[in-house]
């Protein structure tokens, strides 16, 4: 599914709030537990970069080159 960040501040936004019932368009979606409402942000939130990183918005993680030198043997 593709996420928005519209999708993720209303997730946000019921947790911040303490609901457990979140409306999407024309779907509303009523979560057991607030373990069950953290783990669909963190699923969005994964969504999203997954998203970007398809699409060349973000890289994956930052590289570190280490040069070395010495003289001698």
């Amino acid at each position: 599914m593709a996420y928005t960040e519209q999708h993720l501040a209303q997730l946000e936004e019921a947790l911040a709030n303490g609901e457990r019932r979140v409306t999407f368009a024309d779907k509303t979606v009523e979560y057991r537990s607030v373990d069950e409402l953290k783990a669909a942000i963190a699923e969005v939130k994964r969504g999203l970069f997954e998203q970007a990183a398809a699409t060349g918005l973000t890289t994956g993680a930052p590289r570190q080159i280490r040069v070395t030198t010495s003289k001698g043997f």
